[in-house]
């Protein structure tokens, strides 16, 4: 379960957010984890729970966890898919020649302290 390392990582930014604005409590945390990236959100919100109660500045922050779909485009076509319904084959053309457009990343996109 690498999620706890993800976890563990992410608080570790909030709390540095939060250190250098001055903020005594982070109280909210919004995060986009991408469908293809391997992080399994229910998980992520387990480690999350669990790791933000071993922090003074953490504790009682809410997790907005948004999954982003998984986008491919086809280099051949232009056309752009569902990853997870057709996977790396562009249902338009049959072509493998695909990329990977959104859903891998996970990105941490805001932090309320105060």
């Amino acid at each position: 379960m690498h999620e706890l390392g993800i976890v563990l990582h992410v608080i570790e930014m909030a709390e540095q957010a939060a250190r250098k604005s001055g903020a005594e409590k982070v109280t909210e945390l919004d995060l986009e984890v991408g469908e293809v990236s391997t992080v399994v959100p229910d998980y992520f919100r387990d480690c999350y729970n669990w790791a933000i109660q071993r922090s003074e500045i953490m504790r009682d922050c809410r997790l907005n966890l948004v999954v982003i779909e998984g986008i491919s485009c086809c280099r051949d076509c232009g056309a752009t898919y569902k990853t997870t319904a057709h996977g790396r084959i562009c249902p338009h053309c049959g072509s493998g020649n695909t990329c990977l457009v959104t859903g891998r990343d996970v990105v941490v996109r805001s932090i309320r302290a105060q």
